[in-house]
């Protein structure tokens, strides 16, 4: 079974050259998700939960590679299927505990807006977005 550290480095290099919105490595985006969690099936989901929805990496060959079940189940909830909307997406999701975790933890980071230099009008709606989520999954 692969190791947190395996995951990481998996996510290092599935995320290799692309940038998040202020411009940064958008590996660092998982990785603080990831430290806001404690287990080690939290830290893989998190620091994996873009893989599948954003490079060529699948759950299939997630699964091939030994990623256990739980993990896969919660990235598998946490991957938004095309056509799917953001609320939709919401709710698949939240009654899985372990993707709702990683959810919240994610949308945490998301909500941060320190990290933009300036906040433009579809950030603010892109955050109002954000926080109806994370209230909606913090009502469980």
């Amino acid at each position: 079974m692969p190791t947190l550290e395996d995951a990481i480095a998996l996510a290092v290099a599935a995320h290799q050259g692309q940038r998040d919105k202020a411009g940064q490595p958008y590996i660092l985006h998982p990785l603080r998700v990831m430290l806001r969690l404690s287990s080690d099936a939290e830290r893989t989901a998190a620091i994996l939960h873009d893989v599948v929805e954003d490079t060529p990496y699948t759950l299939e060959r997630l699964r091939e590679m030994g990623y256990p079940e739980d993990v896969l189940s919660a990235l598998d909830c946490l991957t938004k299927r095309e056509g799917e909307t953001y609320e939709a997406f919401i709710e698949r999701l939240r009654p899985h505990p372990l993707a709702r975790r990683v959810k919240l933890a994610d949308l945490e980071d998301n909500m941060d807006v320190r990290r933009l230099k300036d906040v433009t009008p579809k950030d603010a709606e892109r955050l109002s977005r954000y926080v109806t989520a994370w209230t909606r999954l913090r009502a469980e």
